[in-house]
C-alpha cells in the first residue's frame, strides 16, 4: 500500500519530495536507462581488463605466513588465479592504530568461497613483521590467509592499499591487474548499497541536494586540540559511542565488534591523525 501526496506527511527539509507511485515510477524508469548504460560500460571495461598484457616475475620469492616462509606460488593454493589485497601497515602500532581504510576493505572479504568455486584464490599481504601481523589477524578474527611481504619489491611487496590479480601457468607467475584508491571499492559491498540509499555514503565529496544532512562530520579530536573538518570518517574510525573521530580514543569501525576492543588512549603511531 502506498500513500498519495494528499495524505502523506508534509515534506521536511532534507527529504526527497513526496509524489504518487506513477510519478515515482516514471522517474525511476528514466534513471534506469542511465543505470543500464553504466552497467554496459562496466562490462566493456571488464572486457578490456581481460585483454591487458601481463608481467612475469619470480614466483619462488618467499613470503611469511602462519606456516613460516613459503613461496609466493603457495598463495594460489593449487588454483590458477589469485586476488591479492595489499594491506597497509604501521610498524609497532597497536591494533587500533592500523589502517582504517584497509581494515574496512578486508573486513568485507571474510569468505572467498565464491572466488574459490570459480578457481580463484584470495589472500592478504602486508609489510608488517609477521609476529605483529599474526597478533593483529588473531585479534580481528580473520580466517583468510595473511602473509608478510616485508622487504620484498613489486609486484608482491612494494606499495600497499592495492587489489592485484595474478595468473599462474605451472610454476610461472604473472601480474595481470592492479588498482588502488576507489578502484578497491568492489571489495566493499556496503558502499555500493549505500549509493542506492537517499542519503548515500555520507562522504564530503558526494553531490547532495540542498539541505541534505551531513553524516559523520568530523568534530574535535580532543581537549586542547584543533577541530578537524574534512571527509567524514564514520565508516573508518569512531569512538566507543560510534562518534566519527580521529581522536585518541578511536578505532577502525569493525574493531568495536572484537572481544576486548575497549576505549584507547592513543592510536600509537605518528601521523596527521595521531
Amino acid at each position: 500500500m502506498t500513500t498519495t501526496p494528499d495524505d502523506a506527511p508534509e515534506a521536511r527539509t532534507g527529504r526527497p519530495p513526496v509524489v504518487d507511485l506513477a510519478t515515482w515510477q516514471a522517474a525511476r524508469d528514466e534513471l534506469l536507462v542511465r543505470e543500464k548504460a553504466h552497467t554496459r560500460e562496466g562490462d566493456a571495461i571488464a572486457a578490456a581488463r581481460r585483454r591487458l598484457p601481463m608481467v612475469e616475475f619470480d614466483g619462488t620469492v618467499e613470503v611469511v605466513g602462519a606456516d613460516g616462509p613459503v613461496p609466493f606460488l603457495d598463495l594460489f593454493q593449487g588454483r590458477d588465479e589469485l586476488v591479492l589485497y595489499k594491506h597497509m601497515w604501521y610498524d609497532g602500532a597497536p591494533h587500533q592504530g592500523q589502517c582504517e581504510g584497509c581494515t574496512t576493505t578486508v573486513w568485507h572479504m571474510k569468505d572467498a568461497v565464491y572466488l574459490n568455486a570459480r578457481g580463484v584464490s584470495y589472500a592478504v599481504v602486508t609489510t608488517g613483521a609477521w609476529p605483529e601481523v599474526a597478533s593483529y589477524v588473531d585479534f580481528m578474527g580473520y580466517t583468510q590467509p595473511w602473509y608478510s611481504v616485508r622487504g620484498l619489491d613489486e609486484p608482491v611487496g612494494g606499495a600497499m592499499g592495492y587489489v592485484s590479480c595474478f595468473l599462474r601457468d605451472g610454476d610461472r607467475v604473472f601480474l595481470t591487474y592492479s588498482t588502488t584508491g576507489r578502484g578497491t571499492e568492489p571489495v566493499n559491498g556496503s558502499l555500493a548499497l549505500l549509493d542506492r540509499t537517499p542519503y548515500g555514503r555520507g562522504e564530503a565529496w558526494e553531490d547532495k541536494p540542498e539541505g541534505w544532512p551531513v553524516i559523520g562530520d568530523i568534530g574535535s579530536v580532543g581537549e586542547g586540540e584543533p577541530e578537524l573538518r574534512g571527509d567524514p570518517c564514520w565508516y573508518w574510525r569512531t569512538d566507543a559511542s560510534g562518534v566519527a573521530t580521529w581522536g585518541r580514543t578511536s578505532r577502525p569501525v569493525p574493531q568495536w565488534t572484537r572481544p576486548g576492543a575497549g576505549p584507547v588512549e592513543s592510536l600509537g603511531r605518528s601521523g596527521p591523525h595521531s
